[in-house]
């Protein structure tokens, strides 16, 4: 390809290839083959992962209810030895209610009573009949004390039914106690007063029967009774606030019976609470435990049971796009480099190591090694080839010029013979004629390419050439050169050089200056598309004589007509006062079309050469 066409393939591949890059940038996310195959796997494990979080969720669900349930159990068996303590306390307070009416009267025998009970039950600091008027003087410790007016005496003294109290300062215990309250009758079913029964809290909380548990599953627990009221708390009453459930109460937790179930604590964390009767209808524990500690995916307890599936299928769409980019992505793109190089122009191909890709792009590889061979092989016989041909034309012009010159060498011989100066300036023309031919041909095997000839190589050297046959010792004429990088088809370069030779040669014969030497410009300029323009202008002395030396025969005119219509152009002359200008505007051929004629004059000869063989 000439270098003409080859540079504006290049301004198109240049101007499109933004355009593909772009387009290429922009859809590189979304039609890879990686992110393609990512995407169907994605589609397909779709399904695996909602199965996976459903199991996640049922095996969370399934550890929080075991975690409930053996809350259960342990909060049963923490709590049964403040249980059996509080058993006693409310049978003995029965068994008291019964017995005590025949010892109302003595104190000394109701308060001995008092005190055997209190020496059976050991965890009982206070055992007494406490009369409706509130002032004790039957009990265990034989201390008389007076409770009327008190709060906690006015609700359990008109109760008709075993009461549960808590009492933090008992006046006469001195400490925290848990109590238990007995309605008297007499035999006319007469209220005459409670018994009642203290144990204090730290004796209950050292009545446990169930296992010691573990540091890290730290159980929390409470008594209360139907009323939500707290009684005891193994963590101390002054902490059951943290620990209670923050959306519900303890009076509706009585209400419901015995009952698991999670929820946020007043601090905020998450607990697991269980619910129990001691006393039905009267008396319940709760226990409790943080909810992690508690579940059976520690240390994961706090991860959400959909993230876990949700990461897993993730990672397995990374593996398997690293995967397809390890084992085919990466060796694709390989070969795709290797085949853009190679599209490109670019002719060192090197050994492409896909010692590691899958058999099918293995053959894919050694089919681009063959065909590379095979197209460089090709290339190597068309360029040995256009070589040979191209000397050979070269050779042609040049022997054509060297024929050209001994014409005129000829005609110069003979010219020396003329007798008229008519005939010498006929053949004189003649010669500059020929001359300006064999000029041509040399420019056609000196200049670059076959298929285009550069003007700025041709034009000057012809200009060169005029100038120095119409000059000489005593005509000096100033000339100036101007062409543009343009490439001309051989069609086009052979009747311009002649036209430019003729107007040369007529713009020498008149060229005249009133003062100074006379001027010469010559300019090939490309205009807008494919227009160019040949101007050659000289000055002329308006009050110079005519010369009877120069042809009036018209034939320089009708030459340059008839190049000027060879070039499918337009003439134009315009005569000033001082100047002559000579314009002729044409259209370059592109260069496709003397490429397709060399192409086809290639085969052709190709076609020769195999008919003869």
């Amino acid at each position: 390809m000439s270098s003409q066409a080859a540079d504006a393939a290049v301004e198109d591949q240049t101007g499109a290839a933004p355009i593909r890059d772009r387009k290429r940038r922009r859809l590189v996310s979304f039609d890879g083959l990686g992110v393609r195959l990512a995407l169907m796997l994605a589609v397909a494990l779709f399904p695996l992962l909602i199965i996976a979080i459903l199991q996640s969720t049922s095996v969370v669900r399934e550890a929080q209810a075991r975690s409930e349930a053996a809350l259960m159990g342990e909060t049963m068996r923490a709590v049964a030895g403040e249980t059996r303590v509080i058993q006693h306390a409310q049978d003995a307070a029965r068994v008291l209610a019964n017995t005590v009416q025949p010892l109302v009267g003595n104190a000394d025998a109701c308060s001995r009573w008092m005190r055997e009970i209190a020496q059976a039950f050991p965890s009982f600091s206070l055992v007494a009949f406490i009369p409706d008027s509130g002032k004790m003087t039957c009990s265990n410790t034989r201390q008389a004390y007076d409770f009327a007016g008190q709060d906690i005496y006015e609700r359990i003294s008109k109760s008709k039914t075993t009461t549960f109290f808590v009492n933090r300062q008992a006046p006469v215990s001195g400490t925290s106690v848990l109590g238990v309250a007995q309605p008297v009758f007499n035999n006319v079913g007469q209220h005459i007063g409670i018994v009642a029964i203290s144990m204090p809290h730290t004796e209950l909380s050292l009545a446990e029967d169930g296992p010691k548990l573990a540091d890290d599953r730290p159980l929390v627990i409470m008594t209360f009774d139907r009323e939500g009221t707290i009684l005891t708390s193994s963590d101390g009453l002054s902490n059951t606030q943290s620990h209670l459930p923050a959306d519900r109460s303890l009076k509706l937790l009585a209400q419901a019976g015995a009952v698991t179930f999670s929820g946020d604590s007043n601090r905020g964390n998450e607990r697991v609470y269980s619910v129990v009767e001691l006393v039905p209808d009267e008396l319940y524990a709760l226990g409790s435990w943080p909810a992690q500690a508690a579940s059976a995916l520690s240390p994961f307890a706090d991860i959400s049971p959909v993230l876990f599936p949700a990461l897993m299928w993730a990672a397995s769409l990374l593996v398997a796009y690293f995967a397809m980019q390890k084992l085919v992505i990466g060796h694709v793109r390989k070969l795709s480099r290797a085949l853009s190089n190679f599209a490109t122009g670019s002719r060192i191909v090197g050994k492409l190591d896909l010692s590691g890709a899958p058999s099918e792009i293995r053959d894919l590889a050694e089919a681009y090694d063959r065909m590379t061979e095979t197209i460089l092989h090709d290339e190597a016989e068309l360029e040995d080839m256009v070589h040979h041909k191209e000397v050979l034309l070269r050779e042609v012009h040049h022997r054509v010029k060297n024929n050209l010159q001994l014409i005129a060498s000829i005609i110069n011989m003979q010219m020396r013979q003329a007798r008229t100066p008519e005939a010498k300036g006929l053949m004189k023309g003649l010669q500059e004629r020929v001359i300006s031919l064999a000029t041509i041909h040399r420019g056609l095997y000196q200049t670059s390419g076959l298929t285009d000839i550069r003007a700025q190589e041709l034009l000057p050297d012809i200009v060169r050439q005029i100038t120095r046959l119409a000059t000489g010792p005593g005509r000096h004429i100033s000339v100036d050169c101007q062409i543009d990088e343009i490439h001309l088809t051989p069609d086009q370069a052979v009747p311009l050089s002649l036209l430019l030779t003729e107007a040369m040669t007529n713009a020498m014969k008149y060229a005249s200056a009133k003062e100074g030497t006379p001027k010469l410009d010559i300019s090939l300029r490309r205009g807008e598309g494919m227009q160019a323009r040949l101007r050659v202008a000289n000055t002329v002395d308006p009050d110079a004589e005519h010369s009877e030396t120069v042809d009036g025969t018209g034939l320089g005119s009708q030459l340059v007509n008839a190049f000027v219509q060879q070039l499918a152009g337009q003439l134009r002359i315009e005569t000033l006062e001082t100047e002559y200008i000579l314009e002729a505007d044409f259209v370059l051929r592109p260069l496709v079309e003397s490429e397709l004629r060399h192409a086809e004059g290639l085969k052709s000869s190709q076609g020769e050469t195999g008919s003869s063989e």
